[in-house]
């Protein structure tokens, strides 16, 4: 999720603005068709780290988040952490009633690769964690409920830092072969696989400003070096799958990239909304999605030059070779796209951020809308129109390429009776459907998240989930708020509701 970048964002945006109260989050309808197609399919999402608990439970191993926590609670808004979470590596039961009565059809979750694997290689294969994870898989499809799963949602294994994460290439073979036990173990029930949850929100915060785990600081160097490994780990794994498991169970690998879509501050200045695009998206989709099987080409330009200034003998973005360009381009069945907002986008002159750092590179700075109406996340304003508009881009730049909405949410302070947070879904959902009937190939739409859970550094001061959960309680109960039961209309109805009756 978006709150990854805050520390980068107070260096870019300009004018930061926040709307009235009153000020509705919607979005007007565009196109003949008022229901979803027959095969669009509707769920939630979750992540292992956010909602598990038993941390350190039944041989499950430490990872980055959990040292990074305990070591660290003075960097969590209320210094909690995720060692209990929503405790659903014991209550999954809870979470499946939630499931069944918001009637989705399928369920976005990962799997925690150090609870798989304790020592993060493949000497110790934790039988416990694949008895869980084989429990949740099969209570879904006893329901009609898609499993849908993320290899890694930023919980790496803390053994693998002792080889510099993902700033370490050996990290692509660690990840294959992960990727290969997942495959073998649960493939024959798992058709819908995600490699990676939003790399660009991992490696920058996590390797360029130290804002997360691991700590590292080395903005336009180290971030740069981990998002390489990570595309080359994604197209490894998608590789394997279809070299080995994909005649027999015919599944489907993707990646999800989270993204926002960005309006030009000048309304004579188009191409910066192409640039804005180019280094955050199309930085990560491009080598798979688009033509050349590379990084865009201004990105590569620009850090080029800009490293020749500063008298390195490389750049610090280099492009794949003819090797690596031919494996990553087309690893992906389907783009799954985290999108919770958007931004108006100038140049920055001069450049804003430390030097080397993406921020220096991109040379780009933000601001909202006054009228977009903000969430309790000072980073999460309410712009359905980019969403529709990014599913636009991607339609006309990556071939029309199938795309999941993965993630898509709202933040408050966890009450009931959630207006805003059924006025952004319905603005939303209203978003894609747009782009569904302008020809965009759109299949899957998976709101953030079933329940309230550990929201990374903000820890649980914000609270995005359809499900409230009583967190003082030794039950944990999980209880619905009204945009649940809005959501369900929705999908029971495969039209966007009016929101009167949930209020």
């Amino acid at each position: 999720m978006w709150d990854q970048l805050p520390l980068i964002l107070c260096l870019t945006i300009s004018c930061v603005c926040f709307a009235d109260a009153d000020v509705k989050c919607e979005l007007q309808h565009n196109g003949n068709n008022e229901q979803f197609p027959k095969e669009f399919s509707f769920g939630v999402s979750t992540a292992a780290y956010q909602i598990e608990g038993a941390w350190n439970e039944d041989g499950k191993g430490p990872s980055i988040w959990d040292n990074y926590t305990h070591m660290h609670p003075e960097r969590i808004a209320d210094h909690s952490n995720g060692d209990n979470a929503a405790e659903s590596y014991h209550r999954f039961a809870q979470d499946l009633v939630a499931l069944k009565e918001l009637k989705v059809g399928f369920y976005r979750f990962s799997i925690s690769w150090s609870r798989l694997l304790p020592k993060a290689d493949t000497t110790v294969k934790n039988q416990k964690a694949i008895d869980y994870y084989n429990m949740v898989i099969d209570k879904l499809l006893e329901n009609n409920i898609e499993p849908m799963v993320t290899m890694f949602h930023y919980d790496m294994p803390d053994g693998l830092m002792k080889f510099g994460g993902f700033t370490n290439d050996i990290v692509i073979k660690y990840f294959r072969f992960y990727a290969d036990i997942l495959f073998e173990t649960f493939g024959d029930r798992v058709k819908k696989w995600i490699t990676f949850n939003e790399p660009f929100d991992y490696c920058l915060p996590g390797y360029g400003s130290a804002y997360f785990p691991p700590m590292i600081h080395a903005p336009g160097v180290a971030d740069y070096i981990c998002m390489d490994n990570l595309l080359k780990a994604h197209a490894s794994a998608y590789r394997l799958y279809k070299a080995k498991y994909f005649h027999s169970q015919r599944g489907k690998v993707g990646i999800t990239i989270s993204s926002r879509f960005y309006y030009p501050k000048n309304n004579d200045a188009e191409e910066v909304v192409d640039r804005g695009l180019q280094y955050s998206l199309g930085w990560l989709a491009h080598p798979i999605f688009g033509k050349s099987g590379n990084y865009p080409y201004k990105v590569i330009e620009d850090i080029t030059s800009n490293s020749m200034r500063e008298g390195l003998a490389w750049s610090r973005l280099r492009p794949f070779n003819f090797y690596w360009s031919k494996i990553i381009k087309g690893s992906g069945d389907f783009l799954g796209l985290n999108y919770y907002t958007s931004r108006y986008v100038e140049i920055a002159d001069p450049p804003l951020g430390e030097n080397p750092s993406w921020e220096r590179d991109s040379r780009l700075k933000y601001s909202v809308d006054k009228n977009w109406k903000r969430a309790k996340s000072n980073w999460l304003f309410c712009a359905p129109k980019g969403l529709e508009d990014l599913l636009k881009w991607i339609r006309d730049n990556y071939n029309n390429v199938e795309v999941y909405i993965t993630e898509n949410g709202w933040s408050d302070n966890g009450e009931l009776n959630d207006a805003d947070r059924i006025d952004y879904l319905k603005a939303h959902l209203q978003a894609v459907l747009n782009a569904v009937n302008d020809g965009c190939k759109v299949t899957y739409y998976s709101h953030w998240s079933l329940i309230d859970n550990f929201e990374w550094n903000r820890g649980f001061t914000e609270k995005f989930g359809l499900y409230y959960v009583n967190m003082t309680s030794k039950n944990k109960e999980r209880v619905a708020k009204n945009s649940a039961h809005y959501y369900r209309s929705v999908i029971e109805s495969r039209k966007i509701s009016s929101s009167d009756n949930f209020v």
